[in-house]
């Protein structure tokens, strides 16, 4: 299993899907190939907008212009590409029901390799997601890239432990968190707190893709699996790059073997 080499994209979108894949292009247009994973942060398509902004007139489906846009970059790089979108919602949630913050993510070849619908909407300090978008269901995503397993998360996904456990018992050794963390007080330790904490917990890599921008807390990072930053932005756009070692999540863990340890497991139906 050889290294992988991860590029994390920090922009902040607007509400025009066209501008946006107009950003999109050139920033993934910079990335030469040869990098094995791109991620991009949550609602990368169109940004969240105003708390009365119709989100289901602007949702895609998984065949729509921005996952080919996706597409066409990642088998020109010969990457993986994960991003942030709004999928209209299914026939069985019914004609109103809101659309699903869905991760979507492209293989090299172009295909659509898997999809994650956000589980916890962000019903939190004054905002109501729940409003606006449809909760996937409870089922972890894992997905093999280059040799890694590759657990999908997204942005209030974070303060939910329970979830990245769930993925690292599936077999992720990768916690991959694209995020539109909306700026506040104490934010941004929450943010770095949070995502060090999954970390060190779970003994794996942390890859947290963000927005940028005055909106939200920027701040795209690589943990190690101590919880170390390897690298982090700062608020405004930027790429960064990190390469991952497949060995260190073992390395860590014959030194801090927390979940070989674990006396509690997941709750269990009467027998």
């Amino acid at each position: 299993m050889g290294l992988m080499d991860v590029r994390l994209v920090q922009l902040a979108a607007g509400i025009d899907p066209a501008e946006n894949r107009d950003l999109v292009d050139a920033r993934l247009g910079a990335i030469d190939p040869g990098a094995s994973l791109v991620v991009l942060p949550e609602a990368t398509m169109t940004d969240f907008g105003p708390t009365d902004l119709d989100l289901a007139s602007f949702a895609e489906p998984l065949d729509g212009p921005f996952v080919a846009l996706l597409a066409r970059h990642a088998r020109r790089i010969g990457a993986t590409v994960v991003a942030g979108t709004f999928e209209p919602s299914t026939a069985e949630l019914g004609a109103e029901a809101p659309p699903f913050n869905t991760l979507v993510v492209v293989a090299p070849d172009g295909t659509l390799s898997a999809t994650y619908r956000k589980i916890h909407l962000y019903d939190s300090f004054g905002y109501r997601e729940s409003d606006r978008l449809s909760p996937g269901t409870i089922e972890p995503v894992v997905v093999d890239v280059a040799g890694r397993r590759l657990g999908l998360m997204t942005c209030y996904d974070l303060r939910f432990p329970e979830l990245a456990r769930l993925l690292v018992d599936a077999g992720a050794d990768t916690l991959v968190v694209p995020a539109a963390w909306v700026a506040g007080e104490g934010k941004l330790h929450h943010w770095r707190t949070l995502l060090a904490a999954r970390a060190i917990e779970n003994t794996v890599h942390v890859l947290a893709a963000a927005q940028g921008g005055r909106r939200y807390t920027g701040h795209s990072l690589v943990a190690d699996p101590q919880g170390s930053i390897v690298v982090e932005a700062a608020e405004g756009d930027e790429t960064l790059s990190a390469v991952l070692d497949p060995e260190e999540p073992g390395r860590t863990r014959s030194t801090n073997p927390s979940l070989a340890n674990r006396r509690i497991d997941r709750p269990r139906g009467d027998a």
